[in-house]
């Protein structure tokens, strides 16, 4: 017993001297880019793997149709990179090939499509989440997801802390001995204090009266305690925005509730949590399949659907099939993101259009329905009539 808590406790030293490494760099970081004063701005597409080349192949093309114009006169070019598949990540051993990330730190913006994660009975070994890795490996601390339902009243912007939490260690817990198991979570001062300030300054900047910081403090009392303590402490530089919070176990409940749901309009919270909540919300609107999800950081920006990589629907041969208007949401929080505001709202309005309101095409994932291919073009034919 006593060589197993030695061997721990050596892990556990290592961990904790590449975690005060990490604080030093994050610390260091201060400005966010200007877009506008960029010469060029590089867009990489990474298809990742399953269906998340075919889907992400339409997104890409639905942005080069909105941004012909800045790619024409040289303001804008799109940079693919391939090598995100799991069968490349596997032969590697890394969750990100070397040469990937060396490409990807090229680009100012990423559309990604969705990466297997290997678990437990799976083919694949257990190598690290690609999501996980780039999230920490550019450090894009800020998941953003928007949920929007008019006609229920639905109108949450998620803002879900992406580099620390339960995730950030994920991969690194520790056996320490057959009986027992140890995973770590992470919170800093920097890390906690620029996600209620994104959250806070989205408020601001939208209009918004309430951020909601959701947690479990009352039990997970340092951690969870000290986001909700700094959450408390931006919220003064804030005086015409409410702060209130809720337990994590209670406000999944209240996601349902008719009568308190409408009242929630920007929710900040760290990394678990965000991540189970905004599923659950994403149902609202129609399933994890409509809902893209933006990842901020200070330097780059990655975009992404939030759903799996489907590999089934690969083997079966439906990947021509699959629903690309996840990432397609994706994109429109990239324009969003770089400027180009009135050709997202097109492309969100062409959305809503195709998917809820005329629906001459429907997505089944099978023959029965279009292809991502046929469902692009009608979206672009829409823009056109816009």
């Amino acid at each position: 017993m006593e060589n197993s808590i030695k061997i721990a406790m050596e892990k556990f030293e290592k961990l904790l001297r590449n975690q005060l490494e990490r604080v030093e760099r994050i610390n260091a970081e201060k400005e966010f880019v200007d877009y506008e004063k960029l010469d060029k701005l590089i867009i990489g597409v990474v298809g990742g793997d399953g269906i998340g080349p075919a889907i992400t192949k339409e997104a890409h093309r639905i942005l080069e149709f909105l941004l012909e114009d800045k790619v024409k006169a040289g303001k804008v070019e799109f940079k693919v990179i391939d090598g995100l598949t799991i069968e490349n990540r596997v032969a590697c051993g890394k969750a990100i090939p070397d040469d990937v990330l060396c490409e990807l730190k090229k680009c100012h913006v990423i559309l990604k499509g969705p990466t297997t994660t290997p678990r437990a009975g799976d083919e694949w070994p257990n190598i690290e989440s690609a999501n996980v890795a780039m999230r920490k490996e550019l450090d894009l601390f800020a998941n953003v997801r928007p949920v929007r339902v008019p006609e229920k009243g639905i109108d949450w912007t998620f803002y879900r802390e992406n580099t620390e939490g339960s995730y950030a260690l994920g991969s690194d817990g520790v056996h320490v001995t057959d009986d027992l198991a140890m995973d770590f979570c992470v919170a800093t001062t920097e890390g906690c204090e620029r996600i209620a300030r994104a959250a806070f300054e989205y408020a601001k900047k939208t209009g918004k009266k309430r951020v909601t910081a959701v947690t479990k403090a009352n039990v997970v009392k340092t951690t969870d305690g000290k986001f909700l303590n700094i959450c408390q402490e931006v919220a003064k530089d804030y005086p015409g925005i409410e702060l209130d919070d809720w337990y994590i176990d209670i406000m999944t409940a209240k996601l349902v509730d008719e009568k308190r749901r409408t009242q929630f309009e920007v929710l900040v919270l760290p990394n678990l949590y965000g991540d189970i909540l905004t599923d659950e919300a994403a149902e609202f609107q129609g399933g994890v399949g409509t809902a893209g999800s933006a990842n901020i950081g200070k330097k780059y920006a990655m975009f992404e659907a939030i759903h799996g990589s489907a590999p089934r629907m690969v083997k079966e041969g439906r990947d021509k099939y699959a629903d690309p208007c996840s990432i397609i949401r994706a994109g429109v929080m990239l324009l969003d993101h770089i400027g180009e505001s009135d050709k997202a709202r097109k492309l969100e309005e062409a959305l809503d259009i195709c998917m809820f309101k005329e629906k001459k095409l429907v997505m089944t994932g099978r023959d029965t329905g279009a292809t991502g291919e046929e469902f692009a073009n009608y979206i672009m034919e829409t823009i056109k009539s816009l």
